[in-house]
């Protein structure tokens, strides 16, 4: 299986156009990457001789820090990105911005893949990591598809608000809570683009669910699966079928290939809708759990702070001194002892104590991974100089 490193979008666009045109399967890997850390490379021996040709493998790891590699099938994830197109109605959509990395398979298959299939320009962006270009791309967009993660709306309404950007016509987001509480502010910004509200997850490359932003005023409603996709919750934890999914991974545990009658789990809670059509997502797995005996949820935790907080904010997993798993946060840049107290006085107002955040932690800025999610593993190793709060039970 060739390895091709990441550089940069304008760059990875020509190197994954040679690749997809080349029967040999390929891996697309950060460039920051090492080979000693991939399980791809430790397990290729076990790799089945039909996944020799006609594939493509990415590396994810989230914000847990394990890395893990879903290998797809490329006619399946054309055939999404075919699928996109009718229900994203990308017909008037004559160019996509990319302002993510194309490791990401969010952008890899939404943005470049897609633009592939269906003829459409592919222009690369520095995105915010360069404020002043990402704006002058946006000025320059033209009937456009433009992708994000919701943590990064704050820094564009620091970044952009004043201004607007009419040539951006689809926008979307996907890789966390859906920002729905910053719709009027992305509608001023973007005045012509269709919202959307897409879910998914790395093993099904990428989408299951999408929804546009005015179908529902809840943060936690992902909307319909695609056509062909299934989903099922058992004892809260969420499940698919999908006929674009991958088709394998491998990870620490080693190779594992997926049958077609298979139920792979997403990672995350949730359960069917009360419309029965659309689905509520609660978190990832990992983000539900008991302190104390109630139960705890760090996307409905991390609800409370976005609607007060207007910069930066991440929520993620600590233990107090007992062993007790408990939610902490971290917010960008540092807030006010004022601030403090009013964003104390939210949680005293929705939440009881248990659901409290064990402590707070200021900063200029939140580590990043390269998608523009927030590094949870680094965020977490934060020192006590940067706590601003700690509860004292």
């Amino acid at each position: 299986m060739r390895i091709i490193r990441a550089s940069g979008p304008a760059i990875d666009a020509g190197l994954l156009e040679e690749a997809w045109n080349n029967p040999e399967s390929f891996v697309f890997v950060p460039a920051h990457m090492s080979m000693d850390d991939a399980p791809l490379f430790r397990h290729r021996g076990y790799l089945p001789k039909e996944l020799s040709k006609d594939h493509f493998a990415l590396l994810t790891s989230g914000s847990t820090g394990k890395p893990k590699v879903v290998i797809g099938c490329r006619a399946r994830s054309e055939d999404l990105t075919r699928v996109l197109h009718e229900i994203q109605d990308s017909a008037p959509v004559a160019e996509t911005i990319c302002a993510l990395p194309l490791t990401y398979s969010y952008a890899f298959v939404n943005q470049w893949l897609w633009a592939k299939v269906q003829g459409r320009r592919f222009r690369p962006s520095p995105g915010l990591s360069s404020p002043a270009q990402f704006r002058q791309d946006l000025i320059a967009a033209d009937n456009a598809m433009l992708c994000l993660v919701g943590s990064q709306v704050s820094l564009m309404e620091s970044q952009l608000a004043d201004c607007s950007f009419p040539g951006v016509i689809r926008l979307h987001f996907a890789g966390g809570r859906f920002p729905q509480h910053k719709l009027e502010s992305l509608n001023r910004m973007f005045p012509e683009a269709v919202i959307f509200n897409n879910f998914g997850c790395a093993e099904a490359l990428p989408r299951l669910t999408v929804r546009k932003a005015g179908a529902s005023n809840d943060a936690q409603n992902v909307g319909s699966p695609l056509p062909g996709v299934e989903l099922k919750s058992v004892e809260g934890a969420l499940f698919f079928r999908s006929p674009f999914g991958a088709v394998a991974t491998v990870g620490a545990d080693g190779f594992h290939l997926f049958d077609a009658s298979e139920w792979i789990p997403t990672g995350d809670i949730g359960h069917p809708a009360a419309d029965g059509e659309s689905w509520q997502l609660a978190g990832r797995t990992n983000e539900v759990f008991n302190r104390y005996g109630e139960k705890i949820s760090l996307f409905t935790i991390g609800g409370t702070v976005e609607d007060f907080w207007p910069g930066q904010s991440a929520v993620f997993k600590t233990v107090d001194t007992h062993g007790e798993e408990a939610g902490a946060i971290a917010l960008a840049p540092k807030p006010s002892k004022q601030q403090m107290r009013a964003l104390l006085s939210e949680f005293r107002k929705k939440h009881n104590r248990a659901q409290w955040p064990l402590y707070i932690v200021g900063m200029d800025k939140l580590p990043e991974l390269a998608n523009g999610k927030p590094d949870l593993v680094s965020i977490a190793s934060i020192g006590d100089e940067h706590v601003l709060w700690r509860q004292h039970i």
